[in-house]
């Protein structure tokens, strides 16, 4: 039986994963949790064999608690599960660490697969995320701007280009407002930008919202 956490800080996302799960015989959703957090109460107790882990939530995001779970529990493997297409995130997430990266929006049998999959020790890689990365052996293309962005950089301009105040962003981040402001002030310089318009049209048009 392979035993999986969830961490999503949707309710109704997890629902709908464990729900799939609940297809395979030899799965079992063993807890879940809606963020870092609740994800260090879960682990505490026999940690599982996969996690299956949102990219984008409050507070600390996937890539920052996929860090701290591959330090602190090495054994279990991490499948990466988002909403985000696999141009944006699916090898960030495999350079991180994550043995696997499967879209929410896929084939519901695709996501039983990767849980398998990476759960005998093998990297999950969907037939898109396959060519991607052997585009990127084979033919190096220059990196966009914001792949030179730390992910707390990454977090920010996100948000602002939400629309959301410095404050709200602190809040959320669970970091003070002048150490966003300083986020922000780094990824104006690394991006060449001006000011959150600015901003916001690049994270538009680059698709990171």
């Amino acid at each position: 039986m392979i035993d999986v956490v969830i961490c999503d800080d949707h309710a109704v996302l997890r629902r709908g994963i464990r729900d799939t799960l609940a297809e395979a015989t030899d799965i079992r959703v063993r807890a879940e949790a809606g963020g870092y957090t609740e994800l260090r109460e879960v682990l505490r107790t026999p940690p599982c064999a996969v996690l299956l882990l949102d990219i984008n939530m409050p507070g600390r995001n996937g890539l920052e608690v996929l860090g701290s779970v591959r330090e602190s529990y090495p054994d279990i493997k991490v499948l990466m599960v988002s909403m985000y297409p696999e141009d944006q995130y699916a090898l960030r997430c495999l350079k991180a660490g994550a043995h696997g990266y499967a879209n929410k929006s896929g084939d519901p049998m695709q996501l039983i697969e990767a849980v398998r999959v990476v759960h005998a020790g093998r990297k999950f890689l969907t037939p898109e995320v396959a060519q991607m990365l052997a585009d990127s052996l084979t033919q190096p293309t220059p990196e966009a701007p914001h792949a030179a962005l730390s992910e707390r950089e990454m977090q920010t301009l996100q948000k602002i280009a939400t629309g959301k105040r410095l404050t709200d962003i602190a809040e959320e981040l669970m970091l003070s407002p002048k150490t966003v402001s300083v986020y922000r002030a780094r990824v104006l310089e690394k991006l060449q930008l001006s000011n959150n318009a600015e901003l916001t049209v690049y994270a538009i048009r680059n698709n990171l919202v």
